[in-house]
């Protein structure tokens, strides 16, 4: 693995940095040239909030939600923008309002699922779904489909990464995308150039970081 470790920042909110590592890496579903650490951002408090902030603008003045369904380990980024939804000054269509944090679990065959005793806050409730990134779409494709299931009405969508906006049909609401990071591609394995090229993969890329091979 390259020891070139570079990081971008969030314009109008410098504080939000984005930690990139080069090298050869592999999901389940595709390889990349780099690997995004969003860790921080998710775990760390003051930064969770100036994320939140960030991801609660678009809805401020002019979308209901009755409850954040959080995904990837966004539970915190999640209250957070429930709390600015709720309190975010004379535009907020929320002020008194409930909002709820939800987060799905998964059965054996990785399907998600929402508890029993939960799925009164997403039934025929308006629905903003939080991830950490969207790269395959995979993720956001069963978010969407358990929650048609259970009858939600998604009213909104956010990422603290959006690989490619630009292919996807829902629009998406997201701090970085692919176009923030010089040279960022994802590959189809048997199309990966960098495989072609004979570069041993470096790590597999795991639920919040990677483990090197």
């Amino acid at each position: 693995m390259k020891d070139e470790i570079f990081s971008i920042r969030l314009e109008k909110k410098p504080s939000i940095s984005l930690s990139i590592n080069s090298g050869h890496f592999t999901t389940s579903h595709f390889h990349a040239a780099h690997y995004l650490d969003l860790n921080h951002l998710k775990t760390n408090a003051i930064l969770a909030r100036d994320v939140a902030i960030e991801l609660a603008l678009p809805y401020l003045a002019s979308t209901l939600v009755d409850t954040i369904v959080c995904m990837e380990v966004t539970e915190v980024i999640g209250a957070y923008m429930a709390e600015e939804l709720l309190h975010g000054g004379m535009s907020a269509i929320n002020s008194g309002r409930d909002i709820n944090i939800v987060t799905p679990i998964s059965n054996a065959n990785k399907n998600l699922m929402i508890q029993s005793n939960k799925q009164e806050l997403i039934a025929n409730r308006n629905i903003i779904v939080l991830v950490s990134s969207v790269s395959s779409g995979t993720t956001i494709g069963s978010a969407l489909e358990y929650l048609s299931y259970y009858g939600g009405i998604v009213v909104g969508i956010s990422a603290l990464f959006n690989a490619y906006p630009e292919r996807q049909e829902q629009e998406i609401h997201s701090l970085f995308t692919s176009k923030d990071i010089p040279g960022y591609q994802l590959f189809r394995p048997g199309e990966c150039p960098i495989c072609k090229s004979g570069q041993k993969l470096d790590a597999i890329i795991v639920h919040d970081g990677y483990i090197k091979i």
